[in-house]
Formats: structure tokens, C-alpha cells, sequence
């Protein structure tokens, strides 16, 4: 028998309408003889909405308290869709995280899952029922609720689509699959129907939303077909999987954008060993992601160094940076926000001459100045003024052709 595991995003169950229409696709899909385990996130806008009532009741609310408020969300959705089930016909049982068996780590808002004992959900698929689960949670092993961070659904159900054996992940939402661009930039941007993992990873990393980073990689670890569907029509959207074919049709497959991006600048840092550890030492340690990072060439034994962080980290890398600055006898330093960054992405980077030529040139005729430039092979990622991205994204768009993809 085939079994899938399907997620739908807050949009997709955000009134009791759509909950309604959320049944009856999983209906469609039991049709066929198929079990269904279904992972759902908070309705709408319910976590942001809980979010800011911990902030109007302190300011730094507990991270274990935080995870038993957000945890709430999805707990609500999963009966609620539970109930429409059985309004419809469709005998359904609802689950949290840690009824479904999921284990994590000990870290409160950014929990990573441990394990997944799924002999519950494997139980009442046996019995015939949809399994509704919460996602985004799961427990440790003395039972304290942890969260995933945002987009954890997208890993509960990737995860637990591993751990039951499932033939694949569909992940429902509002847009109809992984796109070239997003489509709110760029009008002509299309739907990409099939792409590699690692194209994928590193799309979601660049700031896609559509997909979560973490969850393509535990798909890709264990070779589980992830499917990007819209929960609105029966397009067949994206399939994310390992690619058979031997040349890449297109070189370059999408391109993604972030705002969220703040640049620090350390000026003349002393160049030598041991001066990098120390300065991202304490932005590892107060859980600042830091993303590129520039060192320029040494003169006189000194040298700036830059990297970018988000922006929403940038207050509190702010209260570090002058004891950071002085703990390596830096001169100085700058922290600004205002500043994006836009990615290339694809397979056929690599080993393809002038392809790094065509993307500064394509940023250049529309005259956006390039701040910083990381790479990889399969991505190429430039630091720019924010206020440019729809340009930029719209010019490298058209410069490789991915509107006729």
C-alpha cells in the first residue's frame, strides 16, 4: 500500500474553510488505497500573533515558556483539522509532536530532532485513521516541549516521512511549487519541475521561503521525494529528488533574494592566527549566524574584515561589538543594515566558463554596485543595496533566460 506523509502550511488552514477543503483533498488521496499521515502548522498568522503577546507581558520571555506558548498553535490545528475529518467521514486522530514520537535536543526555539519512534502513528494507520500530527514540535526525553524554529514543519514532515516509510513528503501550500524567482518580483518567473537537492538546499538557504533548508537536508540524507504542491489547485508543482539526468538542461536554475541581511565591518584587525576565532567566537556563542564573511588583503600587518548577519540579530551584535573590537585591538568598526543579498543558483555553475562574467555584467548595465561576492559551485551570492534587489533579481532573471524553463 502506498503511504504519504502531507504538510499544509498556516495558509492552507487558516479558517474553518479551508480546513474543510484540506479534508476532502486528503479524502481524494485515501481513494486510492493510500495512508495518509498529515503534519500541520499553526493557522494563519498564529504564531506571530502569540509571539507578540509574550513580548507585551516581558520582553524576554523564558525559551522553555516560549516553546509551551508557540507549540500551541499547531496543537490546536491538528484536531481542529481532526474534527473536519470525521465531519467528512474520514475516521482521524490528532497527535503533538511527542505523541507521534518525536525526540529532540535540549535547545528551546531552535530544537534539532534526535529521534523518531513512530509506533503510535504506525498503530493508528493500522486501524485505519489519518494521522493528524503537530508539526514544528516534539519533546526531550523528560518531556519538556521543544519547537524546530520557523518553517519546523516543513522538518517534522520530511522526518516523519523517513521514519514510517513513506513513498513520499507532499508540502501543500499557497504557491504552486519551487520558482525560478519569486513571483512577486519577477511577473514572468516559472515553476521549476524538478530539482536536485542540493540546488534546492542551497535556493531555501538563499532565502526561498517555500522550502525549509533543514528539511530538504534530512530529505536528501535519506532519499526521500519531496513534492511542493499548491493546497489550491492539482498542479503537479516541484519535485525536489536526486536528478538522473546527465547535463543539465539549464545552467542556472533559479535566482533568490534575502532582505533580512545586516553588514559588520571590523577595520584594521591585527593579521594574525587566531584573531578570526576570537572575533566569531561570541557571535557563536550569543546564536548569531554569521553568513559571508570578506577578510581583505593585509597591509602592515593589519586588515578589514567584513561579514553579514540578519538584521534582526544586528541590535544584539551591536551590544558585542566594542568588546569584541577591543578584545583583538581592531581600530574600529561599522554595523549597517540596509544591504541584500542575491543568489544564483545551479548545478551547471561549475565548470562553465563566464558565467560569473554574465552575472556582473548584468548587475553592472543597471548600474548596482557590488559590495560582497561569496561562491560555491553551485551558487554564486553578491551583497548589495537593498532598495536594488527587485532590479537585480529581475536582471540576472531575464539574463539567463529562466522565464523558458
Amino acid at each position: 500500500m502506498t503511504r504519504v506523509v502531507q504538510k499544509y502550511g498556516g495558509s492552507s488552514v487558516a479558517t474553518p474553510i479551508k480546513l474543510r477543503r484540506v479534508a476532502r483533498r486528503i479524502r481524494e488521496s485515501m481513494q486510492s488505497g493510500t495512508d495518509v499521515v498529515v503534519v500541520v502548522s499553526a493557522m494563519g498568522d498564529t504564531t506571530d500573533e502569540l509571539i507578540a503577546l509574550a513580548h507585551r507581558i516581558t520582553s524576554d520571555p523564558p525559551s522553555r515558556e516560549m516553546d509551551m506558548l508557540l507549540s500551541s498553535g499547531e496543537t490546536i490545528t491538528a484536531p481542529l483539522l481532526a474534527m473536519a475529518l470525521h465531519a467528512a467521514g474520514t475516521p482521524a486522530i490528532s497527535l503533538t509532536g511527542a505523541q507521534a514520537g518525536i525526540r529532540t535536543s535540549h535547545a528551546h526555539r531552535t530544537a534539532r530532532i534526535v529521534d523518531i519512534v513512530p509506533q503510535r502513528v504506525l498503530d493508528e494507520l493500522a486501524l485505519g485513521n489519518v494521522v493528524v500530527v503537530a508539526g514544528f514540535q516534539g519533546a526531550t526525553e523528560e518531556m519538556d516541549v521543544t519547537t524546530l524554529g520557523r518553517g519546523g514543519s516543513d522538518t517534522s514532515a520530511v522526518a516523519l516521512a523517513v521514519a514510517v516509510g513513506a513513498d513520499r513528503c507532499e508540502i501543500f501550500t499557497d504557491v504552486p511549487g519551487v520558482h525560478t524567482a519569486d513571483p512577486r518580483l519577477v511577473p514572468s518567473a516559472r515553476v521549476i519541475p524538478a530539482i536536485d537537492y542540493d540546488e534546492m538546499l542551497e535556493l531555501a538557504s538563499a532565502g526561498a521561503r517555500v522550502m525549509h533548508p533543514r528539511a530538504v537536508e534530512i530529505g536528501e540524507a535519506y532519499s526521500m521525494e519531496i513534492h511542493v504542491r499548491s493546497t489550491f489547485d492539482n498542479e503537479p508543482g516541484t519535485i525536489i529528488a536526486r536528478q538522473r539526468e546527465m547535463e543539465i538542461r539549464q545552467k542556472v536554475r533559479a535566482i533568490a533574494h534575502e532582505t533580512d541581511v545586516a553588514k559588520v565591518t571590523l577595520l584594521r584587525v591585527p593579521d594574525r592566527p587566531g584573531v578570526a576565532a576570537s572575533i566569531f567566537g561570541p557571535f557563536g556563542d550569543a546564536g548569531i549566524d554569521v553568513d559571508i564573511v570578506l577578510q581583505n588583503v593585509g597591509h602592515d600587518g593589519a586588515t578589514d574584515l567584513s561579514f553579514t548577519i540578519a538584521e534582526s540579530n544586528l541590535p544584539k551584535a551591536r551590544r558585542m561589538l566594542a568588546s569584541v573590537a577591543k578584545s583583538v585591538q581592531a581600530q574600529g568598526y561599522h554595523a549597517t543594515a540596509g544591504v541584500a543579498k542575491v543568489t544564483v543558483i545551479g548545478s551547471g555553475l561549475r565548470g562553465t566558463p563566464g558565467i560569473y562574467a554574465k552575472i556582473f555584467q548584468a548587475l553592472a548595465a543597471k548600474d548596482i554596485n557590488i559590495q560582497m561576492i561569496a561562491t560555491s559551485e553551485i551558487h554564486v551570492t553578491c551583497i548589495i543595496d537593498r532598495p536594488r534587489v527587485r532590479d537585480a533579481v529581475r536582471a540576472l532573471h531575464t539574463a539567463f533566460e529562466l522565464e523558458r524553463i
